[in-house]
C-alpha cells in the first residue's frame, strides 16, 4: 500500500487481497494473548529492501543489489525493466518503493536508490509508469529522477531512505548523513534530512526554508543520522520516522517543518569508541526524540498500524530491527508519547528490513538476507 494509506484505497484493495496458500512457518502468542501465524509468501529474493501491495494483490518488491520484482502467488517475476543506473555498494542500491496515491489511474511508482554521480553516490528519488504488471516481463516506462542529493560522496553507508506521500499529495524522502556527520547540520546539504517535494520534483511553495539564502529549499527537517523507516499516521496526517543511532540512540521522531533533530550535536548514543557525541543528550535549538533505544536495535522500516485484523493495535507503531532481529510494537497515547513496547520474533526471522500493513490488516515483513523473503504475520484463525 502507499505509505499514506488512503482509506478509499484500503477499501478497494481489501476486496482483492488474499495471501498465497503457503505453509505456515510458526505460531506466536503476544503478551496480550493474540495468537499469530507467520507464513512465508515469497522467497528466493536477494536482500529485499521494501514491499508494497499492488491493487490485484501481487507484491512489488525491491532488492538492494538493483532489481525490482513482482511476486504473484509466491512466484517471482523477471526483474522489472527500465530502472536507472544504480550504485549498488555498501548500504546503497535500490531501496524504497511506493505506489502513487492515484496509482489506479496513473500506474505511477516512486522509488529511492543510490544514484552514481560526480564524487560518488547519493540518495535519489525517481518515478515511472509500471507496465506489464500481470506478465513475466514488467517494466517501468518514462522513468525520471525527480530529486537527487546535491552532494555525492564515496561513502557506502547512510543513504536513508524511505519515501511516501503526505495527504496533500506532496512526496517525502528521507536521507542519511552518508557517514559524514557534519553534513547533517549543513543547511545547504540534503544529507541527514527529510525532503519534501511535489510529485514532479518541484519545490512546494510552503516548504519551511524556501527563499532563504544558503539553505536547500527541498528540506523539511534536518539533523537526522540515517532514517530507514517512515510512515504517515492516517488519523493525523503527520509523518513518523525511525533512524539509526550510533552505539545506542536509535530514535523515533515526528519531524515537523523547519525543526532540527540534533545529530551529531545531541544523541542518546555514543561513538563506537565510547566517547560522548556532541554536546550530550540535549542542547538549545534541537528537538528531543519521542522514543529512543539504548542499546541499539538497528531499526529499519516503520508502519503506523491501520487495519481491521488487529483492532487492539490500531495506531500502534511497528518497527523492524536489523541487528536486533525483531519486530517492535510500540503503544502510544493521545499526546503521541510512547507508553510501552513489546518485542516479537527476536532471533526467529532474521533481519527485518521493511514493515507494511496489507489491505486485510496483516503485517508484511521484508527479511533482509540472501536468500531473503517476505513473510506475512496474521491473526491465527483458530484462536
Amino acid at each position: 500500500m502507499p505509505r499514506a494509506r488512503l482509506t478509499t484505497a484500503i477499501t478497494s484493495l481489501a476486496l482483492v487481497w488474499a495471501a498465497p496458500a503457503l505453509a505456515q512457518d510458526m505460531q506466536v502468542t503476544t503478551e496480550d494473548g493474540i495468537a499469530l501465524t507467520v507464513q512465508t509468501v515469497a522467497d528466493g529474493l536477494t536482500h529485499p529492501w521494501a514491499v508494497e501491495v499492488l491493487p490485484d494483490g501481487a507484491l512489488l518488491v525491491t532488492e538492494r543489489p538493483g532489481a525490482m520484482r513482482i511476486v504473484r502467488d509466491g512466484a517471482l517475476s523477471e526483474p522489472i525493466g527500465g530502472l536507472p543506473e544504480i550504485a549498488a555498494r555498501g548500504q546503497g542500491g535500490l531501496l524504497d518503493v511506493a505506489l502513487a496515491p492515484d496509482y489506479a489511474e496513473t500506474r505511477e511508482v516512486y522509488f529511492t536508490f543510490s544514484e552514481p554521480g560526480p564524487g560518488g553516490a547519493g540518495t535519489a528519488l525517481a518515478r515511472g509508469v509500471l507496465t506489464g504488471a500481470d506478465t513475466n516481463a514488467p517494466a517501468l516506462d518514462n522513468v525520471e529522477t525527480i530529486f537527487s542529493m546535491n552532494v555525492k560522496s564515496s561513502a557506502g553507508r547512510h543513504f536513508g531512505s524511505r519515501t511516501g506521500f503526505w495527504p496533500d499529495g506532496t512526496v517525502y524522502a528521507t536521507t542519511g548523513d552518508r557517514g559524514e556527520r557534519p553534513r547533517a547540520q549543513d543547511m545547504d546539504d540534503h544529507a541527514g534530512a527529510v525532503i519534501r517535494v511535489n510529485h514532479d520534483g518541484s519545490v512546494p511553495a510552503d516548504n519551511p526554508f524556501v527563499g532563504q539564502d544558503g539553505v536547500a529549499p527541498e528540506l523539511w527537517s534536518k539533523g537526522h543520522r540515517n532514517i530507514q523507516g517512515a510512515d504517515i499516521d492516517p488519523e493525523t496526517g503527520l509523518l513518523w520516522t525511525v533512524e539509526h543511532g550510533a552505539r545506542g540512540g536509535d530514535e523515533i521522531n515526528r519531524p515537523e517543518a523547519g525543526l532540527n533533530y540534533g545529530w551529531p550535536e545531541i544523541s542518546y548514543g555514543r561513538h563506537y569508541s565510547g566517547m560522548r557525541i556532541g554536546q550530550g543528550t540535549e542542547a538549545p535549538g534541537y528537538e528531543q526524540p519521542i522514543h529512543y533505544w539504548d542499546p541499539s536495535i538497528a531499526p529499519s522500516g516503520l508502519a503506523v498500524y491501520d487495519g481491521e485484523m488487529f483492532p487492539e493495535w490500531q495506531g500502534d507503531l511497528f518497527v523492524g530491527a536489523l541487528a536486533g532481529q525483531l519486530l517492535s510494537r510500540l503503544t502510544r497515547d493521545a499526546d503521541a508519547d510512547i507508553t510501552g513496547e513489546e518485542q516479537l520474533f527476536e532471533g526467529a526471522l532474521g533481519r527485518i528490513r521493511d514493515v507494511d500493513v496489507a489491505p486485510d490488516g496483516a503485517l508484511l515483513l521484508a527479511i533482509d538476507a540472501d536468500p531473503g523473503r517476505i513473510v506475512r504475520v496474521a491473526r491465527d484463525p483458530a484462536s
